[in-house]
């Protein structure tokens, strides 16, 4: 993929689809239907970055998007979330595809100052899965999805006053708040795909702890795990929590736990050299997290099976 070009501001994005002036500076929704490509884009992979927040739900795109690291198999619209500075790729077909449908919406910061979802947007934590995971949505979700989209093409289509950009702010508030729950149903709903990166959690740690990058490197963190999977740390502590109740540094100890538990029962090493063993600089350390987790010391545990 080539060096993404950086789009300062929706107008200059405007500008560069060779659409229409916006007719708020801040604020855009534009059908997916208008988007399209140059004779030169054709069968290009291009990529970008946005000085803006952008919302889309897409159907039968005319391009691959660079958004999500699974293969899925829902056939609903694609809903995607992307933070200013975030890249995104899409590699352009280079035949034409028919009755590409959706819209995307792009939302500058500027137009949330000293509002409360300037600070607020920030607990959305999809905008931080650093556009690795989309939203996928039913056709009944979509279509609430879509009904709040319609009252802000309105709003900011009507004569601006006073009361247009709470109103605005309002409706994206409850947008994004849909979108949370439709995140939750998804991790649910989507156990396949979703207990494979149980899986895969399980085998890394269970590999990592077999090796020698205990003693050598240390504990696993969550970004190292994260990296590892391919997702965002704000992602997996999304789905370990709702799957599990649990978060990724909990399972990171469990791992840990277990690994004490298998030495201090069946080897010969004495507490400091396990402690060493599972990446502890300090004996005090493994002992105090040993003994929160189990209620015992690794002593009090390894004299329970004499």
């Amino acid at each position: 993929m080539v060096k993404p070009i950086r789009i300062k501001s929706i107008s200059e994005f405007h500008r560069l689809r060779n659409l229409p002036k916006p007719e708020h500076p801040l604020i855009s929704i534009i059908d997916y239907a208008d988007l399209k490509f140059s004779h030169e884009e054709k069968g290009q992979k291009l990529s970008a970055t946005f000085d803006f927040y952008s919302i889309s739900v897409k159907h039968n795109l005319s391009g691959n998007l660079q958004y999500g690291q699974q293969q899925y198999d829902f056939d609903e619209g694609l809903m995607s979330f992307v933070a200013p500075n975030q890249v995104l790729g899409v590699e352009v077909f280079k035949e034409e595809i028919t009755n590409p449908s959706g819209w995307i919406m792009m939302i500058h910061p500027d137009f949330l100052w000293n509002t409360s979802l300037a600070k607020n947007i920030k607990k959305y934590e999809y905008f931080d899965y650093s556009v690795n995971e989309a939203l996928f949505l039913s056709e009944k979700e979509e279509m609430t999805i879509n009904n709040i989209v319609e009252n802000i093409k309105q709003e900011y289509h009507s004569n601006i006053d006073k009361f247009s950009q709470d109103i605005i702010i309002s409706q994206l508030e409850t947008l994004l708040n849909y979108a949370e729950r439709f995140y939750q149903r998804q991790f649910i709903t989507r156990k396949i795909s979703n207990h494979q990166i149980l899986d895969r959690l399980e085998k890394l740690l269970t590999d990592y702890f077999n090796s020698d990058d205990l003693s050598i490197i240390g504990l696993p963190t969550v970004q190292y795990i994260s990296d590892r999977l391919n997702i965002s740390q704000s992602y997996l502590l999304s789905l370990l929590k709702t799957l599990t109740g649990r978060t990724t540094q909990q399972h990171i100890h469990d791992k840990l736990i277990e690994k004490a538990k298998e030495k201090l029962s069946t080897t010969d090493l004495s507490v400091s050299e396990i402690a060493y063993e599972l990446g502890f600089e300090h004996l005090q350390s493994f002992s105090k997290l040993f003994k929160t987790k189990t209620k015992l010391s690794p002593l009090e545990f390894r004299q329970s099976f004499n």
